[in-house]
């Protein structure tokens, strides 16, 4: 199936020039018979390319003129693999604001003018079947995400002011390196100049970005990824929490699918979880497990398992 893609992309690449080939041409340029040529030929009409062929001596093929913009090439899984995802990111972040879900909403809804025909009917059948969910998320501009990507691509510095999480607002000039998605949220992991030190910006906390036209030497990363780097930020101070849970652990991962946590399956039907919790707000770990309604031992965390013991006794008490 890859030589097939990547013949039938070649064959539209040749085709794309404008010219017109013999089929002569065309064979020698794919390596491939004048019946395979024939049904790559067919493969491209199903995605919806105009193909104009003559037959007989002096015949050819060619694109047909007049298409501003030919079809997506996309299978059906792929086309429904996209769908599914502009739908998914659509739903994330407060409704009627302007960001990348306004625009994968936007998306979302022109799809299928850019399909092959024939595929157009299974994506409208999906949109017309789906339902999401919003998830309430600070929204991100899709500008802001494209501006940031292009400056890391030349190795630009920019500009940008930033209000933290107490509201205090500051004049940033850093080294972009890298722009993350994590748990509902979008990071940015740049070399701070006036603070000499890595930094993770929030990008819904970004404003009035602005390039400089000033390059930078690339530095190594402080971590093996820019994603390790975010989550030993937002894990520091916290306490490790190792639980081994008598359950499936694609039922440990439906309750904690909003946590940051390492989940390993250990056997048929045990599953190790670590994660990272503050060492004064161990409820919501110890209320997701009750809602498993499984057993469980705590393997690391001796302040985890003594503030356990402590309400585990005051529900004995509760009870007797």
């Amino acid at each position: 199936m890859a030589d097939v893609t990547e013949r039938t992309l070649a064959l539209l690449s040749a085709l794309q020039t404008g010219r017109s080939y013999s089929g002569e041409e065309l064979t020698g340029l794919l390596g491939v018979s004048p019946r395979t040529l024939r049904r790559d030929v067919d493969r491209l009409r199903g995605y919806g390319y105009p193909v104009e062929t003559q037959p007989g001596p002096g015949g050819y093929y060619r694109l047909a003129a007049g298409r501003a913009m030919p079809p997506l090439v996309l299978d059906d899984e792929e086309a429904i693999a996209t769908l599914l995802a502009l739908a998914a990111l659509a739903a994330l972040g407060p409704a009627g604001e302007g960001g990348i879900d306004a625009a994968a909403t936007r998306a979302y809804g022109k799809l299928d003018q850019f399909l092959p025909a024939r595929l157009r009917p299974r994506v409208a059948s999906i949109r017309a079947s789906l339902e999401t969910s919003r998830q309430q998320a600070p929204t991100v501009p899709a500008r802001t995400v494209g501006e940031l990507a292009d400056a890391i691509a030349r190795r630009e510095v920019v500009r940008f002011g930033y209000t933290d999480a107490n509201g205090r607002r500051t004049e940033r000039r850093v080294e972009p390196y890298r722009q993350v998605q994590y748990l509902l949220r979008w990071y940015l992991l740049a070399w701070d100049i006036d603070r000499a030190d890595w930094r993770v910006f929030r990008l819904d906390r970004i404003a009035d970005l602005q390039p400089t036209a000033q390059g930078y030497a690339e530095r190594p990363l402080p971590a093996e990824s820019a994603l390790d780097y975010l989550r030993q930020g937002i894990n520091r101070g916290k306490t490790r929490v190792t639980v081994s849970v008598a359950a499936l652990a694609t039922h440990v991962v439906d309750v904690l699918r909003y946590q940051d946590a390492e989940i390993e399956p250990v056997g048929d039907d045990r599953t190790r979880v670590r994660l990272a919790i503050d060492p004064g707000q161990w409820q919501w770990l110890v209320l997701n497990l009750a809602m498993l309604d499984a057993d469980f031992r705590i393997e690391e965390g001796a302040g985890f398992a003594e503030a356990c013991r402590r309400f585990g006794q005051r529900l004995l008490d509760a009870t007797s």
